[in-house]
């Protein structure tokens, strides 16, 4: 498999008019009239467990619309959709279709005078919004959520009306979040098998980092520098001669969450790495000049 996935987990934007003077930040933000946007405060969770239908993304989100009472906006539509990147069982990529509908009545006032609500997704009423029975989606794939806004006037905004202006900065706005699915790990003994093209290890970022529930361990190439030598791997004895190390992490039974990520090197084009199951077959090949992300490595339990 190839690193498919680095994933760009986005905010959502909207764009409205008004005639109304407004001291609001949007105000000054945008050349033309007052604008109306869904600010992202914060991704909390963009990984969803396909092992457990409690598994959510999680965000809060802030609403502008341009007035003192925010009396413009009626609803906000969350949409939901899945690319299918595990050809393995066929290619079950899905249309977007409607997961929730959120009304000023879902949200509070926050502590900056706007309409906030922390909002999530749960992995049970997505599979419900995408019909899915069983075997249609496998840890690997990816998740696409679309945000549209509906105004009292009828307009109504989405993905497609994002302006360059404000998908970045404060308000970082295009509309739409990405969430990688995975599964509960299989436990056991995962051997990570690192290579380095020069001989001389990885450069600082670079490794492995696992997320087990938590605690991150690492799998790492010492170098000839000595920026990497805690807990690193070196099969030569010579941090000079150093072409390649083995090293295993274990994934305890009862594990929740495990995931992967590579940090990056300094010098990709000397770096390659696979990854083995308990079972011993192999579940991740980086290939040549692997670039840094999250890695779609997932052995699901049971």
């Amino acid at each position: 498999m190839k690193n498919i996935f680095k994933l760009f987990f986005a905010s959502l934007f909207v764009v409205n008019f008004s005639c109304q003077d407004s001291d609001n930040v949007i105000d000054g933000v945008l050349d033309y009239e007052t604008g109306a946007i869904i600010r992202t405060v914060a991704v909390d969770n963009n990984v969803v467990n396909s092992s457990d239908e409690t598994s959510a993304w999680l965000a809060t989100l802030e609403v502008q619309d341009g007035t003192d009472d925010s009396s413009l906006w009626s609803s906000i539509e969350l949409h939901v959709e899945m690319k299918d990147f595990t050809p393995d069982n066929g290619d079950n990529t899905t249309a977007s279709v409607l997961l929730y509908t959120w009304t000023p009545a879902d949200f509070e006032i926050g502590p900056v005078g706007l309409p906030r609500a922390d909002v999530a997704a749960n992995w049970g009423d997505i599979k419900a919004a995408l019909n899915f029975t069983g075997g249609e989606y496998s840890p690997g794939d990816l998740l696409t959520f679309k945000a549209y806004l509906h105004l009292n006037d009828g307009r109504v905004f989405g993905p497609d009306s994002a302006a360059g202006i404000i998908t970045g900065g404060f308000f970082a706005s295009p509309f739409q979040y990405n969430a990688l699915l995975t599964c509960s790990p299989a436990p056991g003994t995962y051997t990570v098998e690192m290579y380095d093209g020069y001989g001389d290890g990885w450069q600082s970022p670079g490794g492995i980092e696992v997320n087990i529930d938590g605690t991150v361990v690492n799998a790492t190439l010492c170098n000839a520098w000595g920026d990497l030598v805690d807990g690193c791997v070196n099969d030569s004895g010579s941090l000079t001669d150093n072409f390649g190390g083995t090293t295993t992490i274990t994934i305890p039974a009862g594990t929740a969450s495990a995931t992967w990520t590579y940090t990056g090197d300094s010098y990709p084009g000397e770096v390659t790495f696979q990854v083995y199951g308990p079972d011993g077959s192999m579940v991740y090949d980086s290939g040549a000049e692997p670039g840094p992300g999250l890695l779609p490595i997932a052995v699901c339990a049971g």
